[in-house]
């Protein structure tokens, strides 16, 4: 029924049309060579096909590996080993979350490595490799720490309630994805990036004039330090009520006003139509569906004899069991998920062309930010599902033009005519 719930929700608030369908004059082609110039998109297949291999090996191997782990003795008997003297249960939980985490990060680090390399290759990352480690580890002792919470609350109610753990289990499934998106602003955030308010001036006045103008209440304008891990170009609207604040990638702040506008008016689109607070419900809503799957598997007799879990369904040694299911069913909820957000962007594109109604900065900012941060520009379909969050570059400027025609505003010209 969860499940039922989340597909009628996905369906109905999809915006699968974020323009009208009908264009004077036919819709505008997508062709990568009207904006792009033969070196842009020469260089742009080139950086994905030196990328693309190490994503795709690092994937399979963790998909391998997490099964390996969890269908086999081969997980329970490495936590049974790492936990064999801790005693206290909640203890040995959080041991055996951190012990399989950490091995599943270490496998995919080499596969992390050579990605950050290509990265570096292409003037893409401006980190030192000590302050590139130094991120990883942030980033596994986050999972270590959502994990070990998540856990410890699971095999407590599994202790508790062995028959009907289950119904609390999605209760608290349900909070915690809502409570680590209201906290990731304020708590997750400033570990990886340093903020300070964007100084007085014109582009201060304008980026806060526009949020009121627009009716999204926003409490102040940073700039995070982004340029001591990238050259990318990016910047978003995070947080909720008291929090919500706009943060300017500091690589941004070179580019002409217009376009930091354009860009913040898209962002500005997504706190309009609440993307990330209906995304937040409609994930808890998820998790609390895969927690009653979650269920049917954790009581099948011949899995858990398959996996050496134990009789016990609160036994730590069943973490491995778990963590297969969940990057299992992440992974095949990612396509959906990549879908329904490339039309969520696609919304919000056409809310800052209603915003700012300047279709032609919207066109050069696209292609600026396609060519700085070296984006596909014609991805296949297998990219498309595993990985595109967003229209690719093209598209969005072909989106643009359509834009310009339906609302009688001159076209922008082609920025590569031949």
């Amino acid at each position: 029924m969860l499940f039922a719930a989340v597909g009628v929700i996905l369906a109905l608030t999809t915006p699968w049309h974020p323009i009208p369908e009908q264009v004077p004059g036919g819709s505008v082609a997508v062709d990568p060579a009207l904006d792009f110039t033969p070196a842009e998109i020469a260089r742009s297949r080139a950086f994905d096909s030196a990328l693309n291999p190490p994503a795709y090996a690092r994937l399979v191997l963790v998909l391998a590996l997490v099964l390996v782990l969890g269908l086999t003795p081969l997980g329970s008997r490495l936590i049974a080993w790492a936990t064999a003297r801790v005693r206290r249960w909640p203890l040995r939980v959080i041991g055996a979350a951190l012990v399989v985490t950490t091995v599943v990060r270490l496998a995919g680090l080499p596969f992390s490595i050579r990605s950050e390399w290509v990265l570096r290759r292409y003037g893409l990352s401006t980190q030192s490799w000590p302050e590139w480690l130094i991120d990883q580890a942030k980033s596994l002792g986050v999972t270590w720490v959502i994990w070990s919470i998540a856990l410890v609350l699971l095999y407590a109610l599994l202790r508790r309630f062995p028959r009907y753990w289950w119904t609390g289990a999605a209760a608290g499934g349900f909070a915690l994805v809502i409570a680590v998106s209201f906290l990731y602003p304020i708590v997750v955030e400033p570990v990886f990036n340093k903020f300070h308010p964007l100084p007085a001036g014109q582009l201060r006045t304008d980026l806060l004039a526009m949020a009121e103008r627009d009716g999204v209440p926003v409490e102040d304008v940073l700039v995070a330090d982004a340029s001591r891990r990238t050259t990318s170009l990016n910047a978003y609207v995070s947080g909720f009520g008291s929090t919500r604040r706009i943060v300017v990638y500091d690589t941004l702040l070179k580019s002409p006003p217009k376009r930091i506008e354009s860009i913040v008016a898209h962002e500005l689109g997504h706190a309009k139509h609440k993307d990330v607070l209906y995304g937040t419900l409609i994930g808890a809503l998820a998790v609390a569906g895969a927690v009653c799957l979650l269920q049917l598997l954790l009581t099948s007799p011949a899995l858990r004899r398959r996996a050496g879990a134990g009789q016990s369904l609160a036994d730590p040694r069943s973490v491995a069991l778990l963590l297969a299911f969940i990057t299992v069913a992440t992974q095949l909820g990612g396509p959906v998920q990549n879908l329904i957000s490339r039309h969520i962007e696609a919304r919000a594109d056409a809310h800052a062309l209603d915003l700012t109604r300047d279709p032609e900065t919207f066109v050069t900012m696209q292609h600026e930010l396609s060519v700085r941060n070296i984006s596909d520009l014609e991805p296949d379909a297998l990219e498309y599902l595993l990985w595109l969050t967003h229209p690719a570059g093209p598209e969005r400027i072909a989106m643009a033009r359509d834009w310009a025609r339906q609302n009688r505003v001159p076209e922008p010209p082609p920025l590569n005519p031949r």
